[in-house]
């Protein structure tokens, strides 16, 4: 990255969102530049049409049927000379001599007294009027039947044109093409149809720090996953996804990429590169592209605000931030509606439900935030539980069922409100299992085979007591524990309540971990590593977070110190084994598997149990009972990864 001179960073500070738009406001003036409206028609093949758009009516150029048929096996007859036919006086009708199948045109009248041998579907002969049912006849003998049944006349016959009429619209535009409209097109016997032009979209990531998936990650770096994610989003949303990967922060080759994928898109959207900083140059290049250029840069959204909004000689160019949430959240909110608009789709699609957010989320005054929530089942109805609010949090989305807003003129979400949550796909499907509480690596082992059996289920990590306050409140099937009572020595069963059981999982070894080689741990006890980790004003520890099982064992051990890195309190052991093996921090609480996975030294401290408690009056019995088969069987994945069953 270039590094510039103080006076030209300078400069760029004061060119950087010199005014802050509302969200209303830059919608407005985005709508006002680009004025939106679908790109051209092309005709589509049918086998190519799911999911497009139509952009003219479709009027039937045949009757459906085109012709009057069966529509069940039997005989072709005149109803008149069924009209006294019963099982007490059965009429007697002669056979004709043809059968008529699907596809056989009749050559043959059906007069009085006679009856003509047709399969369902086959086209209805001459001089017939009803089809009478197979079950109805008899064989009287060769050559004639018996009927025991009335028929009145256009019984059991299709007449031509009775489910689509030469001439009827069939199909209006607008509608999106799936299964259903492709039946009727081909009914009709069009083999394409009209539909609005896919815009195509150019995606760009920018950024130096950026490296495309599958490739090795080197150090300071990390994946784009902006690209893939816009990309998919896009497609979601009627359009065509130009996928040129990332470019990084030289201000010559991105003006080179900007420009060429501007010349051959209908649409550019870039992340990353909209807010402070010395190698912020995507706005500089975009507000060069074409009249009127930028109508937004910084927008009063929580995540969101670097947002860059531009119109350049009709062409929409959008510069979503670099963070994955706050790119994400803005372009479904502000972003997408308008490419729908293009794509000949209705604006918004928007599905929301009604859910309870259990905790109070509090919020920064002057700009509207998005919450992503994950929902579950509770009596009390669907519980919003917040999964993450940071700009940089991607696997939230993979957690999320949707988001709440709070707004701009509040500063907390509080507890218990009733809150509209909109979904991020039409349909929600609640999990099988909402399991709440501490992570483990050993958890993913039996929620994988729990899976296997076609059940599925849901993990929030919110630490031990965080659990077992969501167990309390019905939000959740299970609360995973490791909490140690200092008072009897005992794990997690002291804080169970009453309503509560404890299902029994398995021990695993905490520890210290250390960077191998380190004097100050290698070779000696946890205590004494511990002491001359706290004698020592330059080594930094990394501590768990509030909650954790793993902190009330951490503060244990310091007994009321608070050492350098204290305050950092990541929510995982691999983040804890993360910061020690990348010299951030040098020494901090984990699992002996994730130790060994980082090739860190370990101090042994305990053989914690980990367990799960549960409602001793569960709402679903029977997935409970799975989950503790799949617990069972799952003990020699458990074994391989180092955890030993209680």
């Amino acid at each position: 990255m270039k590094t510039p001179s103080p006076p030209a960073r300078s400069g760029i500070d004061q060119e950087q969102f010199l005014r802050i738009l509302s969200r209303e406001e830059a919608i407005a003036a985005f709508r006002e530049a680009l004025q939106p409206r679908p790109l051209g028609m092309e005709a589509v093949a049918l086998a190519a049409l799911v999911g497009r758009v139509l952009a003219e009516d479709v009027a039937a150029p045949v009757d459906t049927p085109p012709f009057d048929r069966s529509v069940v096996d039997g005989f072709a007859v005149r109803a008149a000379d069924l009209a006294v036919a019963s099982g007490s006086a059965p009429v007697r009708l002669v056979l004709n001599g043809e059968v008529i199948a699907c596809g056989t045109p009749p050559e043959l009248t059906v007069a009085p007294g006679t009856a003509t041998p047709i399969s369902t579907g086959g086209p209805m002969p001459r001089g017939a009027d009803a089809v009478v049912m197979i079950e109805h006849t008899e064989a009287a003998d060769e050559d004639a039947i018996l009927v025991s049944r009335a028929l009145a006349p256009g019984q059991n016959v299709a007449f031509a044109g009775s489910d689509i009429a030469r001439g009827q619209t069939v199909l209006h535009k607008g509608m999106v093409i799936g299964s259903r409209e492709i039946a009727m097109l081909a009914a009709i016997g069009l083999a394409e149809a009209t539909v609005w032009r896919k815009p195509r979209v150019a995606v760009l990531s920018t950024g130096d720090e950026l490296v495309q998936p599958g490739e090795p990650l080197r150090p300071a770096a990390v994946y784009d996953s902006n690209g893939p994610i816009v990309a998919a989003a896009l497609e979601e949303n009627g359009c065509v996804a130009l996928r040129l990967g990332a470019i990084p922060d030289d201000e010559t080759r991105l003006t080179a990429a900007i420009t060429d994928a501007f010349a051959t898109a209908d649409a550019v959207i870039l992340s990353g590169g909209t807010s402070k900083g010395a190698g912020d140059l995507t706005h500089r290049i975009v507000g060069r592209l074409g009249a009127p250029g930028i109508v937004a840069h910084g927008v009063a959204l929580k995540p969101g605000k670097p947002l860059c909004l531009a119109v350049c000689d009709g062409k929409p160019v959008i510069v979503l931030p670099g963070f994955p949430t706050s790119a994400m959240f803005t372009f479904h909110d502000i972003v997408a509606p308008f490419l729908r608009l293009l794509a000949g789709l209705p604006e918004r699609e928007e599905h929301e439900l009604s859910g309870r957010v259990p905790v109070a989320v509090a919020s920064e005054l002057g700009r509207a935030e998005f919450v992503m929530v994950a929902l579950s089942e509770s009596d009390a109805g669907l519980v919003a539980h917040p999964v993450g609010k940071g700009s940089g949090a991607v696997t939230a989305f993979s957690q999320a069922d949707g988001f709440v807003r709070i707004d701009a003129l509040a500063d907390t979400l509080p507890a218990g409100s009733e809150v509209p949550v909109r979904l991020f796909t039409p349909h929600l499907r609640v999990p099988d299992l909402v399991v709440m509480g501490s992570h483990c690596v050993g958890l993913d082992a039996v929620i994988g085979h729990l899976a296997e059996t076609g059940l599925s289920a849901r993990v929030l990590a919110i630490g031990s007591l965080g659990g077992l306050a969501a167990l309390r409140r019905g939000e959740c099937d299970i609360a995973p524990i490791h909490l140690l009572d200092p008072h009897s020595d005992t794990y997690n069963t002291p804080f169970l309540t009453p309503a509560m059981r404890l299902i029994v999982g398995w021990k695993r070894l905490q520890g210290v971990v250390f960077r191998r080689g380190d004097a100050r741990f290698e070779g000696k006890s946890p205590h004494d590593a511990v002491t001359a980790a706290l004698a020592d004003p330059d080594c930094i520890m990394v501590n768990r977070n509030q909650g954790a099982g793993t902190r009330t064992l951490i503060d244990t051990l310091l007994a009321g110190k608070r050492p350098a890195g204290y305050w950092n309190q990541p929510r995982s052991h691999n983040a804890v084994a993360a910061s020690v093996a990348q010299n951030r921090a040098d020494w901090g609480v984990a699992i002996k598997p994730v130790a060994d996975d980082n090739g860190l030294g370990f101090l042994p401290l305990t053989a914690e149990h980990y367990d799960f408690a549960v409602s001793s009056t569960p709402r679903r019995p029977a997935i409970l009972a799975a989950f503790e088969a799949a617990l069972t069987e799952s003990g020699e994945a458990l074994r391989r990864i180092g955890f030993e069953k209680s």
